[in-house]
């Protein structure tokens, strides 16, 4: 049983020392005080003395479950329930918090994947309304005419030189899509 911090008590089910030691090489070379230049700093227990509280009520996790890194026995006491996840990006973004840890690449790959996932999805979903996106003020083309954007970007001082592609790539993406469905539609009406 092992000691965790901001709880008093014991949590079980937290490997000893003992067992990391032999589980994993390496580990706890740094348990020895003179080892670590932050030990006069560090509290014994990982509860400050003086505390006179407990670890607040917890708020209640309603279902959907809420996700939460895998280094973490808990959610904090507090969490938002605004925009829960849905949808495509909301299974990879679970996906990424319940398989990998937030050490790892792959965590942050995925949900930065599931963000792209979801702008793609509102672009589609803008097309099914009355008034869809406007590449073109999105883009901002029609303002690096009107307030001479590339040419204020080559001024001096100026390190953003790298915007003049902005539109680019912006706007390449969504040209390529609206070519491809063309070609797919044209293809169904064709057969």
């Amino acid at each position: 049983m092992a000691k965790i911090p901001y709880i008093r008590g014991i949590r079980p089910g937290i490997p000893t020392p003992e067992e990391l030691r032999e589980r994993i090489p390496g580990w706890g070379v740094d348990l020895d005080p003179a080892d670590r230049p932050s030990y006069p700093r560090e509290l014994a227990d990982g509860v400050p003395d003086g505390i006179l509280w407990d670890f607040p009520d917890e708020q209640p996790d309603t279902s959907p479950p809420r996700e939460r890194s895998i280094e973490h026995a808990r959610l904090t006491p507090v969490f938002g329930t605004v925009a829960p996840l849905h949808g495509v990006p909301g299974a990879v973004r679970r996906f990424a918090y319940a398989k990998f840890s937030e050490a790892r690449a792959a965590h942050w790959l995925l949900l930065l994947g599931a963000d792209r996932i979801e702008s793609k999805q509102a672009l589609w979903q803008s097309f099914s309304t009355d008034r869809p996106d406007s590449f073109v003020e999105e883009t901002g083309i029609r303002a690096e005419r009107r307030y001479h954007g590339i040419r204020s970007r080559w001024g001096r001082g100026r390190v953003d030189k790298h915007q003049v592609l902005d539109p680019v790539v912006l706007a390449l993406p969504a040209l390529l899509s609206g070519w491809a469905v063309t070609r797919v539609v044209r293809r169904l009406v064709r057969s």
